[in-house]
């Protein structure tokens, strides 16, 4: 069974097909109707107006209805376009077992446990006729495919057959009136349109379920007696033919396969049994574990199965339909019918070669699955599933070309799968030892080889090589070297189709494809919904692929489309140019006509073959929104640009290829505010001051155009903007033009204008304009503000500017051949717009309308700049002079724009980045000022956790990578990257790491600092030096491979003294606690110190365990002093003193958990020994150890790792990574 889709729900009892779509819908014992997409698997749609279980259901074959029939007597008929039901047909008095629409008539047949059957019309939505006669539920009613029957089976233990020609006569003959009159008295006293025609005795039990042959006078039936029984019926009579026994249940639902001569039944034993219709003989059984069945259905065209159990449904084909086939050069050998053929591509000439020998049993599935050809010796290998795999090997004789019909014996063998591998020999899969057999074309064994995977099935894959597959993954084995030559995870791959250079391979599993090089060395993967059938190479390595609904293509960088759509699956054998040769499920060659336009365009894309790209632009209607799409997606919109006619799509395209003449040739056909915004925005980005200047004078966007003038220092124009202002009344941009001029006196007089008095007061007083200023305090009189004593005034007026910018200087770029070629505005358009470039620009503002102006005090304009003329008869404003300055003509395109368009500059990498990508180092991640990653890469290389102590470290080591310089007063500051070991020698093209704050020298100085203090006895300044070296490490970077050997002692060195040191400190605080003092003093003998630091802790402790009268210990401190060779004589005589003492009573006065003889280190931590062969964790940083209670947490000595984290170890140099 081929398994296609599988539901789980509530139980089903109700199955029918769609007869064109890949629809199937299951009623529920919950009383939902589901739609399912078998193809997609996906739920369509869902049903629920029924009370209680839906036991049937069934599509109408052309419209868009569907009937139901449920244990709520009702019977509805829906429109699943509309997703409603239309109508409900009400006259049955128990629940409906069946429904079924009849394929011509306007008829719906409905079986119930009232013990009727009812034909319903469901165009006048009326009962036209009740069957009664059935003395028990009525289990199941169906129509005959082609004639006036219909087919009941009840409880009754009966099947009977119903003929209902007198029906179809009534309501379809246009009766005379003799008949009719005939008619209604047969109406009247109770005539019959339905006789029983046959009763079929011979079940036990009740029956289930009883159906028509599509073609043959056949009823099969199955009852509760577990038989399924066949019936022959004729003109007069009907019998029993045969009984079929297997089922150990119920028999729930049976019928006849429409496409092979089988009978398929399931039963509430939970199988599904196929059977022999002519041998009735069982072929195969099918089992589910726990789920009873309890109906089937057939597709009416496809070769496709459905049951319906406790917990859901399945699809499932009984037969693969898929022809095996062989492509070898011109031809493609295939096998129908049981005969072996080959087709030429070129003369499409179709030949039956010879007959292949049909299988011993009778069990499904047995025709052949795969072919090999071996063109030179003209062998064929068919294998097949037979005997739980098998292999045929048949030699084609030269001369049978033309006949084709001599049998002859075959060279047979067992085996998973055969392929040739070389001109005479073949490898067959042995899947019990995991080996594969080479064998040569007498069947015998050549050579064994061990396979290096569990596999289960092998292709070919060059001479010589074979492709192994096992569950998720395939390899390249060479079977001469034994070795293997590549392998790639792909899901269970089920096809492998080669390019004819055998440079490529695709392989075709269910739901994906996964391309790759003839190494295995993966190039893309494609997922499919729907499933993948088949597939080929095109000449210019494309990849086209079938799917059951599509054929499409997949290109080298894994994009793929579609091409055609599909009515039924076909199988790709073979792709010449525009013609894809395929077989389909009969075995018929198909030549199909494909337009390859698309994926040769994306293909010439690709590969940058713009000669091919501009052809096809010029030549093909390449056109539509996702081409458009695809070439913005792939960064080339320039590109897209000549193929739209849309001048918005037009303007978008253009601002994204940064082609700023297209996007103001499309701007001014749309001249829209929004447009000329965003072209403002892309020109200011160019940089490009004119058309920035004209899209504001579009946008009369005042505001900007304003603060545009000052930031380009053009101060003419700044001053006419004043004006304009002015006459558009509006104060609050003049006052601006005023202060961005400089202006003092405008403003003071904007300000009395606008009534405020007091700051016009003030503005003039400061300013020093003492007429204005006296003028105004008159006005004021006793309001005049006093000014604020002792303060200094400065004057607020903007630097002038040093030169008056034009347009940035653009990048010099030699036009793409697309802009070359493609230049849509030929010659004639292009001297057009040259000649608008010399226009008035200024036109766009037509501020100084004289409509538009308020009379309000505009005399004060026209006074100062002498406008108006007293001479005038008219006597009229004559406002020409403010209309906007002459010179603010069309931007210019650079002289060279013809050959150059805006490029902007390719941002470079920053040196930080470049750091960071080359280094494992902490150090240089910090410097470059990333911080997550150093932080990562600290955690990973020394388990360290605790960051807070770096913090100060990682500011000075970034900030002091990094220089930084002032630019102009209004740019940012820009940050200089510091490189270490820089020369002036160097190219300036290679970057150099960071130079950093940190170096091995500091360190020594602060060990130095360290030893010297610890002499003092000053241990908290001493203990700060030294945790300051720990902090200071992980950031250091030095040369040499010694160097780091030291940096890795220093480690050492420090950890000791700060254990030691910080035990020390500890004592001191234990005033009260005699015994732990001199525990401690005692461990701090074992830390490993400088010798004249270790001379001081031996004498301190053997001071105080003297003191304490623990004899025996002080002795041994006195003994090691001794060996220290001390040179200062007051250290000796003390502990000679000590021995002396001691000896006399070598005694303890107090037990200490001490034992000098027993090695041991101290735990960081807590400060207990820990002795040889007791479990400890340790730092992976400072190596510190401690006891296991202390994993996890941080490192008390350090203060910086994880205890007990796992770590790579200290990374301080390139020459480690080196």
């Amino acid at each position: 069974m081929l398994t296609k889709f599988e539901t789980k729900s509530n139980r089903v009892k109700g199955l029918s097909f769609h007869s064109k779509r890949p629809w199937i819908l299951a009623s529920l014992h919950s009383g939902v109707i589901q739609l399912w997409d078998y193809r997609m698997g996906t739920l369509i749609d869902r049903f629920d107006e029924h009370d209680g279980p839906v036991r049937g259901v069934h599509f109408h074959k052309s419209q868009p209805l569907f009937v139901s029939g449920g244990d709520d007597y009702k019977i509805k008929v829906w429109n699943y376009k509309l997703h409603r039901c239309l109508f409900t047909l009400l006259g049955h008095l128990d629940y409906i077992r069946t429904v079924q629409f009849h394929h011509e008539y306007p008829w719906i047949v409905s079986a119930s446990d009232d013990q009727t059957i009812r034909i319903w019309n469901w165009q006048s939505r009326t009962c036209i006729s009740v069957l009664t006669g059935h003395n028990h539920y009525v289990m199941c009613a169906l129509f005959h495919p082609k004639e006036d029957l219909v087919v009941s089976a009840s409880l009754d233990q009966t099947v009977r057959v119903w003929d209902i020609g007198a029906l179809r006569k009534k309501t379809v003959s246009p009766a005379d009136d003799i008949l009719r009159l005939s008619q209604m008295n047969a109406d009247f006293f109770g005539g019959v349109d339905a006789v029983v025609k046959y009763v079929l005795e011979g079940h036990d039990r009740g029956v289930n379920w009883a159906s028509f042959h599509p073609t043959l006078p056949l009823i099969v039936s199955g009852a509760d007696d577990r038989q399924v029984k066949i019936w022959r019926m004729n003109d007069t009579k009907a019998w029993e033919v045969d009984t079929l026994r297997g089922h150990m249940n119920n028999v729930s639902c049976v019928l006849f396969h429409a496409r092979q001569d089988i009978i398929v039944s399931n039963s509430e034993d939970k199988s599904i049994r196929v059977w022999d219709a002519t041998k009735r003989t069982g072929l195969q059984t099918f089992r589910r574990e726990h789920d009873r069945f309890w109906i089937l259905a057939a597709h009416p065209e496809m070769n496709l199965l459905a049951a319906g159990h406790d917990s859901g449904m399945i699809v499932f084909k009984l037969e693969r339909e898929r022809p095996a086939f062989s492509v070898s050069g011109e031809s493609v050998f295939y096998v129908k019918d049981r005969f072996l053929r080959s087709f030429e591509y070129s003369t499409q000439k179709d030949t039956q070669l010879i007959p292949i020998r049909r299988p011993g049993s009778n069990s499904l599935n047995q025709s052949p699955r795969t072919l090999s050809y071996s063109p030179t010796e003209n062998a064929i290998l068919v294998c097949s599933d037979a005997e739980g795999g098998s292999y045929e090997l048949y030699v084609i004789p030269k001369d049978s070309y033309s006949r084709g019909d001599t049998a002859q014996e075959a060279k047979r063998g067992t085996g998973g799968s055969a392929v040739f591998v070389a001109r005479n020999r073949f490898a067959v899969l042995e899947k019990s030892s995991n080996q594969v057999l080479v064998k040569n074309l007498r069947n015998e064994v050549v050579k064994k080889s061990v396979l290096p995977i569990a596999t289960d099935a092998i292709f070919y894959a060059g001479t010589g090589n074979l492709l192994c597959r096992a569950e998720d993954k395939v390899v390249i084995f060479d079977l001469q070297q034994r070795i293997v030559l590549g392998d790639l995870q792909a899901a269970f791959v089920r096809y492998v189709v080669w390019s004819q250079d055998m440079e490529s391979v695709a392989l075709l599993s269910k739901h994906s494809i996964v391309i790759a090089d003839k190494k295995l060395v993966h190039r893309c993967t494609l997922h499919e919904t729907i499933r993948v059938k088949s597939g080929a190479w095109d000449d210019n390595g494309v990849f086209v692929y079938t799917t059951l609904t599509h054929i499409k293509y997949c290109l080298p960088n894994g994009d793929s489309g579609i091409i055609k759509t599909l009515d039924v699956p076909v199988y790709v054998t073979k792709i010449y140019g525009n013609t894809i040769f395929c077989l389909d499920r009969e075995g018929k060659n198909r030549p199909i006509i494909i337009d390859s336009t698309e994926y040769i365009f994306k293909l010439s894309l690709l590969r940058k073959r713009y000669d091919h790209v501009m052809s096809m632009i010029k030549n093909s209607e390449l056109c539509g929104q996702a081409m458009i799409a695809y070439l913005q997606q792939k960064g080339f919109p320039q590109v897209a640009l000549y193929f739209v006619k849309d001048e918005r799509t037009r303007f978008n395209l253009a601002l994204e290829s940064g082609n700023i003449e297209k996007a103001l040739e499309s701007a001014k056909k749309i001249d829209e505010k929004d447009y000329w915004y965003r072209l403002g925005v892309e020109a200011l980005r160019q940089g490009n001051a004119g058309i920035v200047e004209y899209a504001y004078q579009k946008t009369k966007n005042f505001e900007r155009l304003s603060f545009h003038y000052l930031i380009t220092g053009n101060l003419d124009k700044l001053s006419k903007m004043m004006k304009i202002a002015e006459v558009k009344n509006d104060v609050m941009g003049q006052f601006h033009d005023a202060l961005y001029l400089g202006d003092v006196r405008e403003r003071v007089k904007i300000l009395e204008n606008a009534g405020h008095l007091t700051l016009a007061y003030m503005t003039a007083a400061i300013h020093g304009i003492q007429d204005v200023a006296e003028r105004l305090a008159a006005e004021l009189g006793d309001n005049v503000p006093s000014l604020p004593a002792g303060r200094k005034a400065s004057m607020l007026i903007p630097p002038s500017p040093v030169l008056c910018a034009g347009d940035w200087p653009l990048l010099m770029v030699s036009k793409g051949i697309f802009e070359g070629s493609l230049d849509d505005t030929g010659r004639g358009a292009e001297e057009e717009y040259e000649e608008a470039t010399d226009a008035d620009w200024g036109e766009g503002l037509d501020i100084v309308d004289v409509d538009n102006l308020q009379n309000g005090d505009i005399n004060a304009v026209l006074e100062e700049d002498d406008v108006h003329n007293e001479n005038e008869e008219e006597g009229g404003w004559d406002l020409e002079d403010l209309d906007l300055p002459p010179d603010a003509d069309t931007p210019k395109t650079a002289s060279n724009a013809r050959s150059s368009v805006f490029v902007s500059p390719n941002p470079g990498m920053p040196v930080s980045q470049i750091w960071v990508q080359k280094s494992s180092l902490a150090a240089e991640h910090a410097a470059a000022g990333n911080f997550d990653t150093a932080l990562r890469l600290l955690s990973r290389q020394l388990g360290i956790c605790n960051f807070a102590p770096l913090k100060s470290q990682f500011m000075d080591i970034h900030l002091g990578s990094h220089s930084y310089l002032r630019a102009f007063t209004s740019a940012p500051v820009i940050s200089v990257a510091v490189e270490r070991g820089w020369s002036e020698s160097a190219s300036p093209n290679v970057r150099g790491p960071p130079a950093l704050v940190f170096n091995l020298s500091q360190l020594d100085e602060k060990l130095k600092a360290g030893y010297k203090a610890t002499t003092a006895g000053k241990f908290s300044e001493a203990l700060r030096h030294f945790i300051a070296i720990l902090h200071t490490i992980p950031l250091i970077v030095v040369e040499t491979r010694r160097e780091v050997d030291e940096v890795k002692e220093l480690i050492i060195v420090v950890k000791e003294y700060i254990l030691g040191l910080q035990m020390e400190l500890k004592r001191r605080e234990l005033k009260d606690d005699p015994v732990r003092q001199q525990e401690l003093a005692a461990y701090f003998t074992h830390c490993t110190l400088q010798p004249p630091h270790m001379r001081l802790a031996l004498t301190s402790a053997m001071a105080l365990c003297f003191k304490a009268k623990n004899l025996s210990t002080a002795a041994n401190f006195a003994r090691r002093l001794l060996e220290t060779n001390p040179s200062n004589e007051n250290q000796a005589r003390q502990a000679r003193q000590v021995m002396q003492a001691a000896e006399r009573n070598m005694t303890d006065a107090t037990q200490l958990n001490y034992d000098f003889r027993n090695p041991f280190v101290v735990c960081g931590a807590t400060y207990v020994p820990i002795y040889k062969g007791q479990k400890d964790v340790t730092c992976p940083y400072c190596f510190t150890h401690f006891v296991p209670s202390q994993q996890g947490q941080v490192c008390t000595v350090c203060d910086l790792a994880a205890v007990g984290a796992d770590a790579s170890g200290l990374l301080c140099s390139p020459s480690q990574i080196r």
